[in-house]
């Protein structure tokens, strides 16, 4: 536009990721090696070990809870995850806020779950919302799930789509931003595919 001069915002002034932590800065530390050590390695270490130290800072964790190598989790004291869920190679779930992933959900390879934006037109300030993946849901791999977002039960979301804002139980989710193009189960379902 002629004669409007686009700001630039100086992002030395923008206030810290800091506001997140929620736990003294020794802790944050302290769980960035463990996660580093226990979680994001990518040795076949035994998920009951990365289940073990999720929980020990403070992560609500089901029974049968599979986490496979490379994961990782910003703050385990910001996550909760249901009985016999699967936690794919490679998620991130960079919680920043909670995230609630349900009962027997799968989120598969690659995935990134993030729950923090920026007030990119103010001053770069860190912007949260809570994610919640209800029981049921299939996120496929590669897929973003952005904060605000909530999967209604029994969801499918197809490979590399982006998921931002509400959607209903039983749902096929594909694209970018992700929309509803089908459902995933059906009163007179024949096969098993």
């Amino acid at each position: 536009m002629d004669g409007f001069d686009v700001p630039v915002i100086d992002l030395s002034q923008a206030p810290g990721e800091r506001t997140a932590w929620d736990k003294p800065p020794a802790y944050v530390i302290l769980w960035a090696l463990i996660e580093l050590l226990f979680v994001t390695n990518p040795l076949q270490i035994s998920s009951r070990v990365r289940v073990k130290f999720l929980r020990a800072f403070g992560a609500k964790i089901g029974d049968g809870v599979t986490f496979r190598p490379r994961t990782r989790v910003k703050f385990p004291w910001k996550l909760q995850v249901g009985h016999g869920s699967w936690i794919g190679e490679g998620v991130w779930i960079h919680n920043q806020d909670f995230v609630r992933i349900g009962h027997d959900v799968v989120v598969s390879q690659e995935t990134f779950i993030t729950t923090g934006s920026h007030a990119h037109r103010k001053d770069m300030a860190l912007v949260t919302a809570p994610v919640d993946i209800s029981d049921g849901t299939w996120i496929t791999t590669r897929c973003i799930v952005l904060g605000g977002s909530f999967l209604g039960k029994s969801t499918l979301v197809t490979p590399m789509s982006l998921v931002k804002g509400r959607y209903p139980d039983n749902a096929i989710l594909s694209g970018n931003p992700a929309t509803k193009t089908g459902d995933r189960f059906s009163m007179d379902q024949n096969s098993n595919d």
